[in-house]
């Protein structure tokens, strides 16, 4: 029987694309709030003795989690074989260290919530800085779906002469793979942050790239500060206009209508949002298939 996929609160059309992708029935969800806040789940479609895949975008967890939780723990009283989480975006893993006396290591509890209720788990390229790898902190299979492929994909198609430029150092490990695999020069940047929203960033050295499209690229745009800082360097150097482009798009605030004004800006369909140009349901979708025949 074919796997079955239920979306939960996510981007529809990359349900659907997933699911034709990996040849899964998509699940009839029913859901709502009581009067009083809480929510009810009703899961219209059977799924008695059948691998269940769950797609639930966690931007903003704190929305979602519970009644990602819930739906888990109702298809597996339902009769689910397994339960499977495909998330583009995977909440609480900025927080990897206690910064300050007190301070709760988020990405920790966080993963043990979901370790505790799935059976494993795909995502794109999580904020790993200073864990190797999900292992250290999940207890269940997963799989990271590089967003570096797609990226560069999309760079060939659509930039002529593109210097890649990363905004700091935990960006090189995005900027480099993306460099190498369009072909294309790269810098990576030093970055001093103040504050949430006061960054200083080093001058490029970009004298032999004059007439190259900067390309700054990065795992996550929150706030767009880094970048917005990089660009004004990248301006007073005569250079073209900039593209930037994020892994996972969460502008914060006014992020987004700030960077527009000096750049143009791509995500990949990690969040969604009108920035979104790079696809990646099939990405996701073979890896939830090599997870399913684990």
């Amino acid at each position: 029987m074919n796997p079955l996929l239920i979306n939960l609160e996510s981007d529809p059309q990359q349900a659907q694309a997933m699911a034709h992708a990996m040849q899964a029935e998509l699940g009839e969800l029913e859901q709502r709030h009581f009067p009083d806040g809480e929510s009810y789940l009703r899961l219209l479609t059977d799924c008695n003795n059948r691998d269940i895949v769950i797609f639930c975008n966690l931007a903003r967890p704190d929305e979602k989690t519970l009644r990602l939780l819930f739906l888990i723990d109702l298809v597996r009283d339902l009769g689910a074989r397994q339960v499977g989480l495909i998330t583009p975006y995977l909440a609480y893993m900025r927080q990897d260290k206690r910064f300050k006396p007190g301070e709760c290591v988020s990405s920790r509890p966080y993963a043990r919530l979901l370790s505790q209720a799935l059976d494993w788990l795909v995502t794109m390229d999580p904020h790993l800085h200073r864990y190797n790898s999900l292992d250290e902190i999940y207890s269940i299979p997963s799989q990271v779906v590089p967003a570096a492929p797609l990226i560069a994909d999309w760079i060939r198609n659509n930039l002529e002469r593109p210097l890649l430029i990363g905004p700091d150092s935990e960006s090189e490990q995005w900027v480099s793979e993306v460099a190498r695999l369009a072909n294309a020069p790269f810098q990576v940047l030093t970055k001093v942050r103040h504050g949430d929203y006061d960054v200083e960033v080093s001058l490029p050295d970009v004298d032999r790239w004059r007439d190259h499209t900067p390309v700054l690229v990065d795992d996550i745009i929150s706030s767009g500060r880094t970048m917005i800082e990089t660009i004004k360097h990248l301006k007073h150097s005569a250079l073209k206009r900039p593209c930037c482009i994020g892994v996972h798009g969460l502008f914060a605030g006014d992020a987004y209508s700030h960077l527009q004004e000096v750049a143009d800006v791509v995500t990949t369909g990690c969040i969604p949002h009108e920035s979104n140009k790079i696809t990646i349901s099939d990405a996701l979708a073979d890896a939830a298939i090599q997870q399913l025949r684990r």
